[in-house]
């Protein structure tokens, strides 16, 4: 069976690019009948934080992309580590090391007057223990091949070869008695039995030494792939100004975690010329070899145009559901948290209007907000001097009296009752439409005043026109 991982650390949120590493994972296993197993590699205890754990599960939670089995904590384990390490001194595969601290400083400063980069120079691999210097702590490093090279056959970079020269005899077990993230990662694979790696190509560098240690303790190496990074769209390596930001950041600016999957899925990875992809989709298709070696572009407006997208495809039940679940979330999402079920019964019929104009649940919320708004309502600047101008106080007038004759309160006899009046004026329909749309709304821009009328009522909608006359 496979099985592949996604082992993040808790030192921050979830960031975007992390999301579409568990993801690839995620997708990879679904698609071959595996089991996707969630590690905390929480072993830095400075930087770990149970906060920032809490952020990353409930960030995966949010985008959909559940985990098989209980999260695994690495900290947890570091007896285990401790104990292989042990394993390989006693096979001769590992010796200890007592380089002092300034020892190992001087070989840094020598390898970069030098212009090489910074190795360790394997000076304790073959003395005898017994002339370690008193008082100093030993690590303990791997007998890594001196000749040859090492090779990585990566199902998204092909096969990459490192020098052996320049992979050094690095430490597993430091000091302190704590394990290297190094040594750590391979002893959990190892035993969380992971046959596939899916993880970022700053990665790739940490495979030839992952590989020596899988050899040195004679154990299977998982099947690895190394995906590019992501970038801005200007080919800059991604930060918070290009969109680096935490998932719970997306979820804030109104994204649907079914556009987000489907917009990170495409973020080195396509099938043909789909752009739009459900999660079903995107299972059925994904295969991890297809991801390409380049550095895909993360590109806000893109992933805005096809949220809108997932939007419309939502049925009007299910997308009202998304904004209600959001609400909490959103920054205008307050007065949607506390509606009650009248209230959500009055945003659904209003839902085909809404999501039709609306890109982001931000933007759906936002068009969403006169349907609650207090009276006399807040008006934004130019509807406010649209309902000042004394000509149009007039019109409203006019348009107060012709709906409130009005025996039935419906979109049809409403559109009738407004296109006589205006061609009785002889004013354009849009020249009636655009004050009476300010007093419904408090806005410029709104779903068709037709279906403004109807969703409000008629006692509201009379009563938001007075309000404007009389003001």
């Amino acid at each position: 069976m496979i099985v592949t991982r996604f082992a993040p650390s808790p030192t921050g949120y979830l960031h975007i690019g992390g999301a579409r590493t568990a993801l690839f994972n995620w997708l990879y296993s679904k698609h071959m009948g595996g089991r996707m197993l969630l590690r905390i590699e929480d072993t830095d205890r400075e930087r770990s934080n149970a906060a920032a754990t809490a952020a990353i599960l409930d960030g995966l939670t949010w985008l959909g992309l559940d985990w098989d089995g209980e999260p695994v904590s690495q900290y947890s384990r570091v007896e285990r580590h401790r104990e292989i390490a042990e394993e390989l001194l006693a096979s001769g595969k590992a010796y200890r090391c007592y380089a002092t601290p300034e020892e190992l400083a001087t070989m840094r400063e020598q390898a970069r007057a030098e212009g090489r980069p910074p190795r360790y120079d394997g000076r304790w691999r073959d003395r005898d223990p017994a002339e370690a210097p008193e008082g100093i702590a030993p690590a303990i490093r791997i007998k890594a091949p001196r000749e040859g090279e090492t090779v990585i056959h990566d199902l998204v970079q092909g096969e990459v070869r490192f020098p052996n020269k320049d992979l050094d005899d690095f430490v597993v077990l430091r000091s302190d008695g704590n394990p290297t993230y190094m040594h750590a990662v391979v002893v959990d694979d190892h035993d969380m039995g992971v046959t596939h790696i899916i993880r970022g190509d700053d990665h790739l560098t940490n495979a030839a030494r992952q590989k020596i240690l899988y050899e040195a303790l004679g154990w299977n190496v998982p099947v690895m792939a190394h995906i590019p990074l992501i970038h801005g769209p200007d080919g800059a390596k991604l930060s918070k100004r290009h969109g680096a930001l935490g998932v719970e950041a997306y979820r804030a600016m109104g994204f649907l975690p079914a556009a987000l999957r489907n917009y990170l899925a495409r973020l080195g990875w396509s099938h043909g010329d789909d752009e739009f992809m459900s999660t079903e989709d995107m299972i059925e298709w994904f295969d991890i070899a297809d991801v390409n070696k380049s550095a895909a572009r993360f590109d806000l407006r893109k992933l805005e145009a096809l949220n809108g997208m997932h939007m419309r495809a939502c049925t009007d039940e299910e997308l009202t559901g998304e904004l209600l679940r959001a609400a909490p979330h959103l920054p205008n999402g307050a007065t949607l948290a506390g509606l009650d079920p009248d209230q959500q019964a009055l945003l659904l019929a209003a839902m085909p209007e809404l999501k039709e104009r609306a890109r982001t649940l931000v933007e759906l919320a936002d068009g969403a907000e006169f349907l609650f708004a207090m009276r006399p309502l807040a008006l934004d600047e130019r509807a406010a001097a649209l309902v000042a101008e004394a000509e149009n106080r007039v019109l409203l007038a006019s348009l107060h009296d012709r709906l409130a004759a009005l025996e039935e309160w419906s979109v049809e006899p409403i559109s009738t009752a407004i296109r006589a009046l205006a061609e009785e004026t002889g004013m354009k329909l849009g020249r009636l439409a655009q004050p009476l749309r300010a007093a419904l709304t408090g806005r410029t821009v709104s779903p068709g005043i037709f279906e403004v009328l109807a969703l409000l009522g008629r006692e509201e909608s009379l009563a938001r026109i007075r309000d404007c006359i009389r003001s």
